[in-house]
């Protein structure tokens, strides 16, 4: 995908418009992916295969447990992780950025690696490296620049 049209960088914005587009589903999908858990813990509790002792019920058990509590919490991590390396190896978007008609791109304007994602992920701590943007002369941020990837603006559709 060498011969892409150069589009102009994504403003700070546009990336937070999104982010916080993109934090309310997540949100959504944390909800559902903990309720499975719960549904599933709560059916084999009635069927008399577990028991929660000592624990109050199952959030106390999720949320205390030496053994299940870091596995709970590593499952909830990995749903989050997945979403975003799903949505920018595939199409360069997540749902956020393409309300706020922004992409994410390999520096030649072709898809961005798994590999690439993990990276931006680990070093956006939280969405705050978007914070580089304004304050970099190519409209990059930090996590950008360690991924070596860019976020620009799409054209409008005609």
């Amino acid at each position: 995908m060498s011969n892409h049209q150069p589009l102009p960088p994504a403003g700070l914005m546009r990336r937070l418009g999104a982010l916080f587009y993109d934090s309310l589903i997540i949100l959504a999908i944390e909800m559902m992916a903990a309720g499975v858990v719960v549904a599933a813990l709560q059916a084999l509790m009635a069927l008399n295969l577990i028991t929660m002792a000592p624990y109050t019920d199952i959030g106390d058990f999720l949320s205390n447990s030496p053994i299940w509590s870091p596995l709970f919490t590593f499952y909830l991590a990995a749903v989050w992780v997945y979403f975003f390396v799903f949505f920018w190896t595939r199409a360069g978007q997540t749902l956020g950025m393409r309300a706020w008609k922004i992409q994410l791109r390999n520096l030649d304007g072709g898809r961005i690696t798994v590999t690439q994602a993990l990276i931006r992920l680990a070093t956006s701590g939280f969405g705050l490296a978007n914070l580089a943007v304004p304050l970099d002369p190519k409209k990059r941020a930090f996590h950008d620049i360690w991924a070596k990837t860019q976020v620009v603006v799409l054209p409008k559709v005609q």
